[in-house]
């Protein structure tokens, strides 16, 4: 992978550290959170679809509250971060909107990447908002969360997401260039890595060190999500966010921070994962008419195309989907039970609210969470 491939990517994931939205002192620096704005909704302009991970609300509860020092205890923290988050979001949604952008802010936890359920919903909400043209806005829900739901950065919370929405590409801009190949707050002489193919045990052993005083991560954890979304199949970019437009230069391919190159494409990665990854629990046999829409205009499976169902299956579940000839064409994530499949099976998705008391989705099947065989 080279730079000029970035610009291919039509949706990207941005990681925005504590240092690129705040003073020293904690409180928002509205200079750089406008840049910011700018920046992603030029992108947005282009036809990228665009999320934001961003930290800073423990920062801006911290500046808001005029409290001196880093908390050290977990209901501090958690208190400043409910402070910090509403004036965050305020702020984001501020300045986007003078740019005619609407933003919608989510808050995770892990346990939504543990849970099949919880883990489909995540990904069809940010999908939906995606195709609303709305920017969502990410970070970890830390005024509820505890030690065991904690992801414990947003560095790997941006290499998730990225992942959970198939992302094509991920930035994280952070407070210095990239990555050298030791400290360069400690040794000047370090070195600048422009690209790198893989990461070995001694960058991690020399990239021990944590960022700012109100950050969570530093370069090693940046190195972990670099290693998540290099497994993945994402190009990852971390980069200075005192960069003039450096998200835009960055997306035309200039070389600019570390470029970390992925083993795989996302959609070989995400295909794969699907495909071989998860055992098929259940199979739905789908009219011609859906074989032509999914194989050849890449359209989502809805319950008008869907002639039968095998197999005891729920929500969050691997199927295999028929052709009339009972070929297989195609492996998928259901959004439906079997036995709800089989009731809307043949019907128009306005009747599915009818049928089955309630509808969550449209789609049996959404396009994100099928790959054709």
């Amino acid at each position: 992978m080279e730079r000029k491939d970035l610009g291919n990517a039509t949706r990207i994931v941005v990681k925005v550290g504590t240092s690129s939205i705040t003073h020293s002192n904690g409180k928002l620096d509205l200079l750089k959170m406008e840049k910011l704005a700018r920046d992603v909704s030029d992108l947005r302009n282009m036809g990228k679809e665009v999320i934001i991970v961003s930290s800073g609300a423990v920062g801006a509860g911290i500046g808001a509250m005029d409290y001196r020092e880093s908390p050290l205890t977990l209901p501090l923290m958690q208190a400043l971060s409910a402070v910090g988050q509403g004036a965050l979001m305020h702020m984001y949604e501020k300045f986007f909107s003078e740019y005619s952008c609407k933003v919608a802010q989510v808050l995770l936890t892990w346990d939504i990447f543990d849970d099949r359920l919880k883990y489909l919903n995540a990904c069809n909400t940010l999908g939906t908002l995606l195709d609303l043209g709305v920017i969502p806005i990410i970070n970890e829900n830390d005024t509820v969360v505890v030690d065991e739901l904690k992801f414990g950065d947003n560095d790997k919370l941006s290499a998730m997401v990225g992942s959970l929405v198939n992302t094509d590409l991920l930035i994280i801009l952070t407070d210095i260039d990239g990555l050298y190949d030791d400290d360069p707050r400690k040794n000047p002489k370090a070195s600048f890595v422009r690209k790198v193919e893989e990461i070995t045990p001694e960058m991690e052993t020399r990239s021990g060190t944590k960022g700012s005083s109100l950050s969570s991560g530093g370069m090693y954890t940046k190195l972990q999500a670099a290693k998540m979304t290099m497994a993945s199949g994402i190009p990852l970019v971390i980069a200075n966010h005192q960069v003039p437009r450096v998200v835009r230069r960055i997306v035309e391919g200039e070389d600019i921070g570390t470029l970390f190159v992925p083993k795989v494409d996302s959609c070989q990665a995400r295909k794969r994962w699907i495909a071989f990854g998860r055992m098929s629990q259940g199979s739905i046999q789908i009219d011609q008419g859906a074989v032509k829409a999914l194989t050849e205009k890449g359209k989502s499976l809805l319950p008008s195309g869907v002639v039968s169902v095998s197999g005891k299956f729920s929500r969050g579940t691997v199927v295999h989907v028929l052709s009339p000839e009972n070929r297989r064409i195609a492996k998928g994530v259901v959004n439906y039970s079997a036995e709800e499949i089989s009731r809307i099976a043949g019907k128009q998705t306005d009747m599915i609210a009818d049928i089955l008391g309630h509808k969550d989705y449209d789609e049996v099947i959404h396009r994100d969470n099928l790959v054709i065989l």
